[in-house]
């Protein structure tokens, strides 16, 4: 897998079919990701994260740039893990995860991913049966099971109670530890981007924008130490004071 490379001049869409009124959303941005990094997004809501998303998925393909995934060549494969789960309801949690081959289901891979991630238990029940963390948990084996290239995830943690969102993230990075993907992870939360992150890029108010671009220094064995998160997320906000606008 190659680099993301992303250069967009623009992006504008219209407020509503009948108006003239256009929203700038994203100016210059630039920026590339290396294969199997976990990459945070970092931004105020509203600031156009979900947007730059859609489009590398290829879901918005409307604005003035390039977006490089790989070799021209290649069809790279891209998971995608949504604010809303997006549960099928009338669909078991096995079945979610199913839906996504084409083919009969690898079933070692599937048993694999709900003993991952905790749902081996439930994944005979419905989506109305489950929590939300337990629903989250559901789309991330999801997208995980095609073996994604690049997996895109736009704040699947948001509207958690700290304690789910706390287990959910670590069962989430065990995952990944064990198949590396790359990752694009869009957060408002700057502890959750801390501890999960090789680099936190932080995006201006649209039209959106790069303010800071910040390895993480955390050895992986550490990010579950809050103390050592807090202590490294106050010396950011210390040297970097404009960070704090853009939560």
């Amino acid at each position: 897998m190659s680099d993301i490379r992303i250069n967009i001049s623009n992006k504008t869409y219209v407020l509503a079919h009948d108006t003239e009124q256009f929203h700038h959303a994203i100016a210059d941005l630039d920026f590339t990701v290396h294969p199997q990094q976990f990459v945070c997004l970092v931004g105020p809501s509203g600031c156009g994260k979900t947007t730059l998303l859609n489009m590398i998925a290829g879901l918005d393909p409307h604005f003035e740039g390039q977006i490089n995934i790989g070799q021209a060549t290649q069809s790279p494969t891209i998971g995608y893990v949504f604010q809303n789960p997006r549960l099928l309801p009338w669909l078991t949690v096995r079945q979610n995860i199913e839906i996504v081959f084409d083919d009969k289901p690898p079933t070692s891979l599937i048993d694999n991913l709900l003993d991952n991630m905790q749902l081996f238990d439930a994944q005979h029940q419905y989506p109305e049966r489950l929590s939300l963390g337990m629903q989250r948990r559901v789309s991330i084996s999801r997208a995980f099971a095609i073996n994604p290239d690049i997996l895109l995830m736009d704040e699947p943690f948001v509207s958690l109670d700290a304690p789910t969102a706390r287990q959910v993230r670590r069962l989430l990075y065990s995952l990944w530890q064990k198949r590396p993907h790359t990752v694009l992870f869009v957060t408002h939360d700057l502890r959750e981007a801390i501890a999960l992150a090789d680099r936190l890029i932080f995006l201006s108010p649209s039209p959106m924008r790069i303010v800071s671009d910040i390895e993480v220094p955390i050895a992986r064995e550490q990010r579950t130490d809050e103390g050592c998160v807090e202590a490294f997320r106050e010396q950011l906000l210390q040297n970097h004071p404009k960070i704090s606008e853009l939560l």
